[in-house]
């Protein structure tokens, strides 16, 4: 069963017309709102408000909106006022996708000439009720996730746009302890930033955090969908790479989000990699004691990962993200049209990822990764696997949101890829020193008895598949050993250990001899 696709806006925008294309494309059951409530009073809709009244026709309203967010597979075509109620908003907003259709004016007038079949009377003076009951309704309107442009475009051109839009977008809730936030994935979300976040809320204050590499090629973009919405974000700019994930950056943040003025009642969106999410996410979960903040990832390492779960954190010399916080952001947005520009290198690191999700909860994934293992697959397969890796990770971190128990396992590799790291004085690629890692990281289950015997081999053969190491680097693997006593996850002088015992298997361990890890790493570095 699929959610409902509820189209709304002003009257002449086809609000009726598409919805019954788009239903009629889909297979779906096509429900007229107003039509719906004629036949239900027996009488029309001008008749009602005559003899009941708008209050006694919106409470029609808001009884079928209940109705029909309980039903899926539905495409509904709302009254142009049934969505200004901000409650019927948000029951149609949990049944499914919302699309506002959009109109200019001299339009609207145009096209109620044609259906009505004659001149229309009086033409300025319905101009100027049409331009005052769309001022009216505007803030409303605006509130819409995905909003549709009609004006000089036919039906057909209108419903391919809509049913592009359906089959690019996919909505995965995250629920944690005190709340829940969606994460918005299709081809095209970047463009609509502004609508995604008027629909969320009315912040006071928008800034964007990005990098000097990331805002050249997505900064227009987003800035010009945010100004469409309403918003004059603020800009701010932090150097690219991970050595600059530090609290001096942050700090650099901080000034800049007071200068902005940003209150209590701002957000802060992240658009960027895992570095400028880590970063902006703790400067938002610092700000203030605290501000809103939006995830727009731009690598594919961030969408499967850093995006997803909350946690942010910035480096210290002794270790990689050891100050840092659990932040909730309140919506993830991810575009996997922007990864058209990643280089080849930033790829392969989210392709570590997803390997690791793969063993960690989605052996189904992991084989299908084995028999197409592409760096750049089709638009929508590689939509498929980043929602299929996405889901991994949300039904662990809604499980154990404060990595107290389960969540544990998705540091698979992190242990001794963090420990690369910081050697390599973070010249490794996280998603790098995570392909490593794993390869460690079976090898040792392997040499315990824990792993079937196979596992280690296929591990090794799909990251080779990919373009990713799968040897230690060149350190000494006492160094290394001391290198991963200042990782986060230890346990008083214990360290914790994520092994593969099978794809979809793994278990957090503290049995691990520090002689069979050392015996692992000079394997694989000889």
């Amino acid at each position: 069963m699929a959610p409902n696709i509820v189209i709304t806006g002003f009257m002449g925008t086809g609000k009726s017309s598409v919805g019954r294309l788009v239903a009629e494309r889909l297979g779906r059951r096509f429900v007229d709102m107003d039509l719906l409530i004629e036949e239900q009073e027996g009488r029309s809709i001008s008749d009602i408000f005559a003899e009941e009244g708008e209050p006694y026709f919106r409470a029609l309203e808001r009884d079928l909106c209940r109705e029909l967010a309980s039903r899926q597979d539905l495409v509904i075509a709302t009254g142009g006022g049934t969505l200004v109620d901000p409650v019927n908003r948000e029951v149609m907003a949990r049944s499914g996708e919302l699309f506002c259709l959009r109109c200019a004016p001299e339009e609207i007038l145009r096209r109620l000439e044609v259906a009505e079949g004659r001149p229309l009377l009086d033409v300025e003076a319905r101009r100027e009720r049409i331009e005052a009951l769309l001022a009216k309704r505007r803030e409303a309107y605006a509130k819409i996730p995905y909003q549709i442009e009609t004006t000089g475009k036919t039906i057909e051109q209108v419903v391919e746009e809509t049913i592009r839009v359906v089959e690019d977008m996919r909505k995965i809730s995250v629920r944690y302890p005190t709340g829940r936030y969606d994460i918005h994935l299709g081809r095209g979300t970047l463009g609509r930033i502004g609508g995604l976040l008027r629909a969320w809320g009315q912040p006071s204050h928008v800034a964007v955090v990005s990098n000097f590499t990331v805002w050249p090629i997505h900064g227009s973009m987003t800035e010009s969908s945010l100004h469409e919405a309403g918003f004059n974000p603020l800009i701010c700019l932090v150097p690219d790479g991970e050595e600059y994930k530090r609290l001096n950056t942050v700090r650099q943040l901080y000034n800049q989000f007071i200068g902005g003025k940003l209150d209590r009642g701002s957000v802060v969106i992240a658009l960027g990699g895992g570095v400028v999410g880590d970063m902006a996410g703790f400067a938002a979960a610092t700000y203030m004691r605290g501000v809103q903040m939006v995830q727009v990832p731009t690598t594919l390492l961030a969408m499967v990962d850093a995006s997803v779960g909350g946690k942010v954190a910035v480096d210290h010399p002794r270790g990689k993200n050891l100050i840092g916080a659990f932040k909730q952001p309140a919506f993830v947005a991810v575009d996997p049209a922007v990864l058209g520009t990643l280089p080849d290198e930033e790829m392969r690191s989210g392709w570590a990822e997803i390997i690791k999700h793969g063993i960690i909860g989605d052996s189904p994934l992991f084989e299908r990764l084995e028999a197409h293992s592409e760096l750049r697959p089709p638009s929508d397969t590689l939509t498929e696997i980043i929602a299929a890796a996405i889901r991994v990770k949300v039904e662990v971190v809604e499980e154990d949101p404060y990595e107290r128990g389960r969540r544990r396992v998705l540091n698979l590799g992190h242990t001794f890829a963090h420990a690369f790291e910081v050697l390599s004085d973070y010249q490794l690629r996280h998603g790098y020193a995570v392909a490593i890692g794993m390869v460690v990281a079976a090898r040792v289950a392997e040499r315990m008895g824990l792993c079937q015997p196979e596992l280690p081999g296929r591990i090794e053969a799909l990251l080779r598949a990919f373009g990713l190491p799968t040897r230690v680097p060149d350190f000494e693997p006492e160094a290394i050993w001391q290198g991963m006593a200042m990782d986060k996850k230890r346990r008083g002088s214990r360290l914790r250990f994520v092994l593969p015992r099978a794809l979809g298997d793994v278990i957090v361990t503290e049995e691990v001899a520090q002689g069979t890890v050392l015996a692992v790493l000079d394997e694989l570095s000889s």
